[in-house]
């Protein structure tokens, strides 16, 4: 088969793996589970001259909820890079703005930031303008509020009801700014991610209807039928499977299947994805494409600029992200689609339904870090779409642990602790004044620096403290358990730590609300040592059960276990487990049979104890 067809053709065909894990995905975990649908067709045609485009969109919308829906509501995310936007607005209020989205000049120490979005003439700034809307056939009051669309329905949508909506809309692409957008520097054109108006997702909690400010997206599960028509110089890849790879003309062969013909200067692409939550395309007239089969697993397309300096990095890392997705899959579990497509476009690095955008890198090393960790969202955030506005340590966070878990094999590191860096970012927000909980709305932290690192670095050690709490082999149970029961709904904190609670053994409430909801810190010191008696003290206000290492004036040594009576149970340990330290008292004594030399709490170094110094006595 052609080189571009064997890439993309996939035709829409599905194994029976990927029909049985779309059929699971949709049972619920509990009775009371639900989830509503979306099933969007649309027709898209590009002006690459101008950078607008033209959009007709049908949407199927099922109503799974229990509630009658009077109201349903839209995001129109290109609205946020105009001037007026309250994108805008929040980038010049925070005290340490995204340099990516603002000039930089001064000194180090007195930096002044200008915001892009501001400097926008009318012809570089994004919008979605929408045209007609109906429901059901019919024309109905709607109200645009910058990124949001409010639509009033003459008719409610029942419970277990479905409606249809009808849209024609223009869009412009904005300069590119943060994570989408046209003319990257690194000269990529378009980079379309949250391009068309999407339907808010609606769930137990409600209508999730925030205005776009730059982090996270929260969307509804459906079926996608997206035509592009673009300038035919123009190569394309993205979500979903393309349908008519050879009709493209890439690598045209059978001369039996009738060419498409160009809409003047134009080609068409179309692609279908089943049960995705959005859709991202990126498009390019100097894109490489490779393609790299993993062994048992999808395939992964490569599109890439032609950059004598950056290509090779290309050309190298196909076979480390084959590597990734199959210790992936072996971790967590089987990706549930047949292809992974990771492009050079946006700003850095950013999750999509079946792809990534990634900057091009000149450094393999540093692709390789960046590609763990976005193709680590293909599970945690995608797979697994917990809204991560609300809850972006469970995407971040979870992505970060898993990515050092694989960089550790495939690199094959041999750290003793290689949670090091993650623990000391954390260390630094605990101790600085500044923490908030990880609780708090990605866009609602007071400082860019306390969302990174509660989103990166507390997130990634909620997960490494679990090991320690619950045993490693626990915790692997439970994140493929944790995919298997969710994968393909919208888990959210308690639905892990439920998993987690099933498969120790162990009552786990405590450490969701302590680490998560609070900013208590841990701090456990070895207060005092007198021959054969050892005196522990909390000094942190977050209880932790307790790994503790003795050695002995005769050389020998013995490993002792605290559990926590809040736990109501224990690890699996072969250390000696001595009765549980309850939360509320301050002391915890230990009598031991020998002359004691050095003790030591948390040798493994997992737990995050804000004060390591206090956790050794004696030399």
């Amino acid at each position: 088969m052609p080189r571009f067809a064997l890439i993309f053709s996939l035709v829409f065909q599905f194994t029976f793996f990927f029909f049985y894990a779309q059929e699971s995905y949709l049972q619920p975990a509990y009775t009371t589970y639900w989830q509503q649908k979306v099933d969007y067709t649309m027709d898209i045609d590009m002006d690459v001259n101008t950078y607008q485009y033209i959009g007709k969109q049908k949407l199927v919308y099922t109503n799974n909820s229990p509630d009658l829906l009077n109201k349903v509501y839209y995001h129109l995310y290109f609205n946020a890079f105009q001037p007026e936007s309250e994108m805008n607005a929040r980038l010049q209020a925070i005290v340490d703005p995204d340099e990516r989205m603002v000039e930089v000049s001064g000194d180090r120490k007195n930096k002044v930031y200008q915001s892009k979005i501001s400097k926008l003439k009318p012809e570089e700034m994004g919008f979605i303008k929408i045209n007609s809307f109906a429901h059901n056939g019919k024309s109905v009051h709607y109200v645009i509020e910058g990124t949001v669309m409010e639509v009033t329905l003459d008719t409610p949508i029942p419970s277990g009801g479905t409606a249809v909506f009808d849209m024609d809309f223009i869009g412009q692409v904005p300069n590119m700014i943060r994570r989408a957008g046209r003319n990257s520097k690194e000269g990529v054109a378009l980079s379309m991610a949250q391009w068309y108006p999407k339907m808010a997702a609606y769930d137990v909690e409600g209508w999730h209807t925030d205005p776009y400010i730059s982090r996270e997206f929260y969307g509804v599960w459906g079926d996608f039928d997206v035509t592009i028509h673009i300038d035919k110089s123009y190569i394309l890849g993205g979500t979903g499977y393309l349908i008519n790879a050879q009709e493209v003309g890439y690598g045209y062969e059978n001369k039996s299947l009738p060419m498409q013909l160009p809409k003047g200067d134009q080609l068409t692409w179309h692609f279908k994805a089943p049960h995705v939550h959005d859709f991202t395309w990126a498009a390019d007239k100097e894109y490489v494409h490779d393609s790299f089969q993993v062994q048992n697993g999808p395939i992964l397309h490569f599109l890439y600029k032609k950059n004598n300096n950056t290509q090779k990095y290309w050309k190298d890392i196909q076979p480390y992200a084959a590597q990734i997705m199959a210790f992936y899959e072996t971790y967590i579990g089987k990706y549930p689609y047949q292809q992974y497509s990771i492009i050079q476009g946006g700003d850095g690095g950013m999750e999509y339904g079946m792809c990534t955008l990634i900057h091009g890198g000149n450094n393999l090393n540093g692709m390789i870090g960046l590609l763990a960790h976005e193709m680590a969202h293909a599970w945690f955030q995608f797979a697994l779409a917990t809204n991560e506005s609300k809850h972006p340590w469970m995407d971040e966070g979870f992505a970060s642990y898993i990515e050092t878990l694989a960089l550790q094999e495939i690199q094959k590191k041999r750290d003793f602790f290689p949670f090091e860096e993650t623990y000391a970012g954390y260390f630094y927000m605990a101790t600085s004044g500044n923490e908030e909980p990880l609780t708090t709305h990605a866009d609602h932290y007071y400082t860019n620096t306390s969302y990174s690192i509660n989103a990166y670095y507390k997130g990634s050690v909620f997960l490494a403290q679990l090991s320690y709490i619950i045993g490693n082999e626990a915790l692997k149970k439970t994140i493929r358990e944790y995919y298997v029961q969710w994968g393909g709904k919208n888990p959210g904190p308690n639905d892990f730590i439920r998993i987690a609670e099933k498969v120790s053994g162990i009552h786990l409430d405590w450490y969701l609300n302590e680490f998560v909801e609070t900013t208590h810190v841990i701090d456990y010191a070895v207060k005092s040592v007198q021959n054969q008696e050892i005196v522990l003290e909390r000094l942190g206000t977050m209880p932790m059960p307790i790994d503790l290492e003795v050695f002995y004036e005769d050389g020998s040594k013995e490993q002792f276990y605290i559990p926590l009576n809040l736990m109501r149970g224990e690890k699996k340990t072969s250390a000696t487990i001595l009765k549980d330290w309850g939360w509320g008292f301050p002391t915890y004594k230990i009598e031991t049979t020998k002359k004691v030399k050095m003790v030591h709490i948390d040798p493994s170094l997992y737990m995050a104890d804000i004060d390591k110094e206090n956790n050794l006595w004696g030399k």
